[in-house]
């Protein structure tokens, strides 16, 4: 089962926009692992993330022992011309036998002690339905190595939601804060407005997970914002970002009230903040709404990423120049950190740049920015993975750049990307496709692979 997305500015706001497309032939693919179907992992929930021996983790939607998705770990190979070795370290279990959580709808995040942290779509001991059966409202989940070498990983649920005035459908990455707190966003529920009704109830939620002060004890949650589903946003993405003064920035899919209008959602998004309060409350800043002027983007599917002078850059799956998506900077105005403003860096043109981002941006450390699209045409037809350079000067073009296009080889290498990108330290780049692969469970689309981009 699938569940889609609903699926110093100065200097930036006089950059112009290129798009001249520069293919790169030097980066090369190579598939680090194909996903098989059950009982193996199937359709990546998200992107890989390190741990410090080099492992890479992250959680499908679909696949796992019971068929509702899964938590893996791929190894590399001990010697230089062997092969990565993948391992089911979690099956999420059937949600009428179980109350485990089930179909992941994002990747994990991982702490200093190796223990791994997501959220689900569904399952838990939440009472809430889907088309009159009881699905569970999500939850979101720890799965912790074994104490001794070879043993058994653990999930434990740090906390079920429960609809209503409560969130529903865990939505994108948590993040940690310096204090081990959580944070994340569901899909649905809080008790405001009307989105996507009556399949679902409510627009979403931002909300807080703070770890037991004695080690066994139970974590609590606290919904700081719910969406209304009008100019404040709706359906927030998750992958949340947090300063040092404890404000937290993020998207929603839609909300705005901005065209973009759908049978179930109105409005192109937003981008929010959410400023901390003495009591715990949060009250939110609306930091663009998207679709306001010509050729903006619309609908973020993705968080945001923090670049260079704390700039956030995240990326649209619609709107831009030519409606197919954008990347697009947000910075305050210089003397002003309470107004915001946006410009479009780039509009993807469906053509051999590819269309629809569907994640967030990786940022490296020179100020690059990496991404990648779900589809296009030509080479990039099943996806592809970018870059976009800053300009060494002021008023110079952000160079944009096809590394690799997915449409280059049949889709056996993979096809539809829709997580973003981890960087090492060779700056070799790793990511997932939903489809694509040699798998042969998972019908005509495949099961989706674990790649690596590498120059």
């Amino acid at each position: 089962m699938n569940l889609n997305r609903p699926p110093i500015l100065t200097a930036l706001a006089i950059i112009i926009l290129s798009l001249t497309i520069h293919a790169s032939a030097e980066w090369n693919e190579q598939v680090l692992y194909n996903f098989q179907g059950k009982p193996d992992a199937a359709t990546p929930a998200g992107g890989v993330v390190f741990d410090k021996q080099g492992n890479l983790y992250g959680a499908t939607v679909d696949g796992g022992a019971g068929g509702e998705g899964a938590v893996f770990e791929l190894s590399p190979p001990r010697q230089k011309s062997g092969v990565w070795t993948e391992t089911i370290l979690y099956s999420f279990q059937p949600t009428q036998e179980y109350k485990d959580g089930a179909f992941p709808t994002s990747g994990v995040i991982i702490d200093a002690s190796g223990n791994l942290y997501g959220v689900t779509a569904y399952g838990g001991s939440g009472n809430c339905t889907l088309l009159g059966n009881v699905v569970g409202c999500g939850v979101a989940y720890e799965i912790s190595p074994p104490v001794q070498k070879g043993g058994h990983w653990t999930e434990t649920i740090l906390y079920s939601f429960q609809g209503g005035n409560d969130g529903q459908v865990g939505n994108g990455n948590l993040v940690f804060d310096k204090a081990g707190h959580l944070y994340g966003a569901t899909l649905y529920g809080g008790g405001y407005g009307s989105c996507n009704a009556p399949y679902y109830q409510y627009c979403g939620t931002v909300l807080e997970l703070t770890p037991p002060k004695q080690k066994g004890g139970a974590w609590t949650e606290q919904v700081l914002y719910s969406f209304q589903g009008g100019t404040d946003g709706a359906n927030p993405n998750g992958g949340l970002i947090l300063d040092k003064k404890g404000t937290i920035y993020g998207t929603t899919w839609s909300g705005g009230n901005q065209g973009c209008g759908t049978a179930w959602s109105t409005g192109c998004g937003t981008a929010f903040a959410l400023l901390s309060s003495k009591n715990g409350e949060s009250t939110e800043q609306v930091l663009h709404v998207f679709g306001m002027v010509s050729n903006d983007g619309a609908n973020p599917a993705a968080g945001l990423v923090r670049g260079l002078n704390g700039v956030l850059y995240g990326t649209t799956k619609a709107g831009g120049a030519s409606s197919f998506g954008a990347v697009f900077a947000m910075a305050t105005s210089l003397g002003n950190a309470s107004s915001w403003t946006e410009t479009v860096l780039y509009s993807f043109t469906d053509a051999e740049d590819g269309q629809s981002p569907m994640d967030a941006l990786s940022a490296g450390s020179n100020g690059t920015l990496y991404g990648t699209t779900y589809q296009g045409l030509g080479t990039s037809q099943y996806g592809n993975v970018f870059q976009l350079t800053p300009p060494a000067k002021k008023k110079r073009r952000w160079k944009f750049d096809v590394l690799y296009g997915f449409g280059n080889h049949p889709p056996s290498n993979g096809a539809q990307l829709a997580a973003g990108l981890a960087l090492d330290s060779k700056g070799r780049l790793y990511g997932t496709t939903q489809y694509g692969g040699t798998g042969q469970e998972c019908g005509s689309g495949n099961c989706g692979v674990i790649f690596e981009i590498s120059h």
